[in-house]
């Protein structure tokens, strides 16, 4: 969508639920993050985001730890010791607590897994949602977690470009067939489906929108989440290869984000800045906008009120 296009619909506000560790350590106080949904919720949002890994390894840190523990975690930044739980175990019990918040299971890394186990576990969590599901999967950027659990580093783009065809395989009718040097299998019944007749929203994004994620965006995505802000020729590139494919990039969501500037090593980011970006990404058509509590408070029980006070914001930055 270029810059001339202009949104006239309301933000939406995602709360992400990862990499809070400083407000909550992800371990016996989990529940916390289930609670936070659920306030969110209340408070006006749209939707919560949990993303995954399975194991870290000494790559994890490949690059020194991250100056602010609240920052995102980003490859080779991380403390091997940081917590990723289940993130579909997480975002079930989420389901279970609210009615219309939609669940956004971004970082699925897809190639750890057998593709019919994972449109199993995509699918049941959809159904138990009502079609609340979003699925943004990836292949990430770990080498020893690959290595851990004996997938191919190399392969893992095939890999989950064969998790997508079995995918639309699984939502469609029973039974199904896929031939493949990774996952062949034939005559198999997938019952039952996901809400939605063609599966649950996918969303696509990264560091950079080209190749197999610019393919793969056009071919199945709902959905675009970059990492960063995406360039003026990353968003032409995305239109010409949408038209291309007989798509309108229209019909993409569009997932944008704050900005947290931290004073230093310690401290919590200015939340009014990292807000004030917003107006202009509307502008460049984006309607969903990512915001990390931990970037901005440090108390446990303040959650409920941050993201009230994020809602009362975004009305007053975007009236």
């Amino acid at each position: 969508m270029t810059t001339t296009q202009k949104t006239t619909a309301a933000p939406r506000m995602l709360l992400v639920l990862s990499e809070n560790w400083t407000l909550t350590g992800g371990r016996a106080d989990l529940p916390a993050a289930v609670r936070w949904a659920r306030e969110a919720e209340d408070a006006g949002f749209d939707s919560v985001m949990v993303s995954e890994h399975i194991v870290l390894g000494p790559d994890a840190a490949a690059d020194g730890v991250m100056g602010n523990p609240r920052d995102y975690a980003l490859p080779g930044n991380q403390d091997p010791y940081t917590p990723w739980p289940n993130s579909l175990l997480l975002l079930a019990a989420i389901a279970s607590v609210t009615e219309r918040l939609r669940l956004a299971a971004a970082a699925v890394l897809a190639p750890l897994r057998h593709p019919l186990l994972m449109a199993r576990e995509l699918g049941t969590l959809d159904l138990i949602s009502e079609g609340r599901l979003l699925v943004q999967p990836t292949v990430s950027w770990s080498r020893d977690e690959y290595d851990a659990l004996g997938v191919p580093f190399g392969r893992r783009g095939r890999l989950l470009d064969e998790h997508l065809e079995v995918w639309a395989k699984a939502w469609g009718a029973s039974p199904i067939s896929h031939e493949s040097e990774h996952y062949p299998f034939r005559d198999v019944y997938f019952e039952p489906k996901a809400f939605r007749s063609d599966g649950p929203r996918l969303w696509f994004g990264g560091r950079r929108l080209g190749g197999p994620v610019l393919r793969r965006l056009v071919r199945h995505g709902h959905g675009f989440h970059p990492l960063g802000r995406p360039t003026p020729q990353d968003m032409r590139a995305l239109e010409e290869a949408m038209a291309a494919a007989g798509r309108d990039v229209a019909d993409l969501e569009m997932i944008g984000g704050t900005q947290a500037a931290f004073p230093d090593d310690h401290s919590t980011a200015d939340l009014g800045a990292a807000l004030a970006g917003i107006p202009e990404q509307l502008e460049q058509g984006f309607t969903t906008f990512c915001v990390k509590p931990n970037q901005f408070i440090d108390d446990p029980a303040g959650v409920g009120a941050f993201c009230r006070d994020v809602m009362r914001r975004v009305e007053a930055l975007t009236a």
